[in-house]
């Protein structure tokens, strides 16, 4: 079974819109007998067959009665009369009686709480600018729908893309447009690579389909950045389930650098190793069949000299696998992170936060755009520091409403890495200023955070953060998704839907 997985996912571009499903189509009976017949004892059999199990005080009452379980039943092969009545159908294949289904039904509508209570917050954020600057683009736009921003360290330029014309646009180091080109797919992420003729390249990311179905439209591409065009490119992969990030590393180290693809996908898609072969062509093989693969980052875990990949899947299946080089063209899979199906998995970075030698991992959950559509406790930014042994441990947690993504890096040059967050789904009526927060750590795994007064200019929902103008210090670029996804009804936009991105200028002294 499979909880939701909505909206978006985020690298160095789009956190793409995926209104999820709530439950797989492969929901599968336990494997072994039901022995507990009341409603909680059959949720903890049913429920915990395919993920992590959803205990019932992670949403409210009406939230599981109107909106999940409706949308669990009928992927259960329960047929559903209202968005709280279900239809008993003798004749109907379904993976549970209809009987132990409304004991599941009535278990969770009495003993979820009638109104979740919002997290507390260790510290309140200061309002301030936490020495950052904005600088804005020469260029405006009808309509601001960026799925991708990203700083170009080779070229020293920004690239964007946007979901209302499909274009990929190349902004001076001034933030002055020098070109757009219209492509077949929003692009939603991209690697800069210099070739050894001195040209540059960017591998794009192209999601394909913006709808959550399941399509293979999506592709990958090598683009020269020269002049952008639709010629001369490099076709990496294609007939993608809707792909959100691409890594390049030597996986089989024989000279040649491959490629894996996230194939976020829908009820299908998977993590995707594109081997390179001596003509210049990549053969797929499939690594993961799951679907929700949204960030993969590539690095030596187990330090035996062969790259490995640890990759955050959202969907069902949410947490962080290790895939480990057998050195035979294989992967052996190991889960390091898991996490219940309803908590919006977002992102994640490996970071050594304790300066042990090992890395530690920056979390984030708050994807908010699905079945259940209400500020939830758990959202908000995460470090788990490594044990060793492949074990993670909570050590750092921070409320923020609909939590999209964070970057840790060393923003003030102190040696100890800040985070750069931000939320798309966060609380626009109450709190819109927690659409960005800069987490300054003062003190070894203690932050100070601070709301920059920029929402004003735009709803954030990508970011890429790097040392923009050569001083040394990491700048940021946010990207402005500013129509659309509002779960609040009573909220207007009141922020600029014009500007396709701003950077925040990095004013710290070295």
């Amino acid at each position: 079974m499979r909880f939701e997985k909505s909206y978006f996912l985020i690298f160095t571009g789009f956190p793409l819109l995926i209104i999820a499903c709530v439950f797989s189509v492969n929901c599968k009976s336990p494997q072994q007998p039901v022995v507990m017949t009341n409603g909680k004892g059959l949720s903890l059999t049913y429920c915990k067959s395919c993920h992590q199990y959803p205990d019932a005080g992670l949403l409210d009452q009406q939230t599981w009665k109107k909106s999940v379980l409706p949308a669990m039943a009928q992927r259960l092969g329960i047929k559903v009369y209202t968005e709280d009545q279900y239809v008993n159908d003798p004749s109907a294949k379904s993976a549970i009686s209809y009987d132990d289904w409304l004991k599941i039904v009535d278990y969770y509508s009495h003993a979820a709480p009638k109104k979740l209570q919002p997290a507390k917050a260790p510290v309140l954020p200061l309002k301030d600018w936490a020495n950052f600057s904005v600088l804005k683009p020469a260029h405006e736009v009808p309509l601001a729908s960026t799925t991708m921003v990203a700083f170009d360290p080779i070229g020293n330029r920004i690239y964007t893309s946007d979901r209302m014309n499909s274009s990929v646009f190349q902004w001076s180091d001034q933030l002055k447009l020098q070109s757009s080109v219209r492509f077949a797919s929003p692009a939603v992420d991209v690697n800069f690579q210099k070739e050894s003729n001195g040209e540059e390249r960017g591998t794009f990311t192209f999601i394909g389909s913006m709808d959550a179905i399941d399509v293979l439209n999506g592709f990958v591409s090598q683009i020269p950045l020269k002049k952008l065009n639709v010629q001369n490119n490099i076709q990496i992969a294609r007939q993608l389930p809707r792909p959100v990030q691409s890594v390049q590393s030597d996986f089989d180290r024989d000279g040649l650098q491959d490629w894996v693809v996230c194939g976020f996908g829908h009820n299908l898609g998977g993590l995707y190793w594109y081997k390179q072969i001596p003509d210049g062509k990549f053969e797929k093989h499939t690594i993961s069949s799951m679907a929700g693969a949204e960030h993969a980052i590539t690095v030596d875990f187990n330090r035996d000299g062969w790259p490995d990949i640890a990759c955050l899947f959202a969907q069902a299946e949410e947490g962080v696998w290790l895939f480990l080089n057998d050195h035979k063209g294989g992967f052996i899979t190991k889960n390091v992170l898991r996490f219940p199906p309803v908590y919006g998995s977002s992102s994640f970075q490996l970071v050594d936060f304790n300066h042990d030698g090992q890395l530690d991992m920056l979390y984030t959950s708050g994807d908010n755009s699905d079945y259940s559509k209400i500020l939830k406790p758990y959202h908000g930014v995460y470090i788990f520091l490594n044990q060793g042994d492949f074990k993670f441990k909570q050590a750092w947690f921070y409320p923020v409403n609909g939590a999209t993504k964070a970057v840790a890096a060393d923003f003030n040059g102190d040696g100890k890495p800040g985070i750069a967050l931000i939320a798309f789904f966060s609380n626009l009526k109450r709190n819109p200023a927690e659409g960005f927060t800069y987490f300054e750590q003062d003190q070894p795994m203690h932050f100070i955070p601070h709301n920059l007064p920029i929402y004003k200019l735009g709803r954030w929902i990508c970011m890429d953060v790097k040392d923009y103008n050569g001083d040394g210090l990491p700048d940021i670029i946010l990207g402005n998704f500013s129509m659309g996804f509002i779960n609040d009804r009573d909220v207007k936009p009141d922020w600029n839907t014009h500007l396709p991105f701003i950077v925040l200028k990095n004013n710290h002294k070295k």
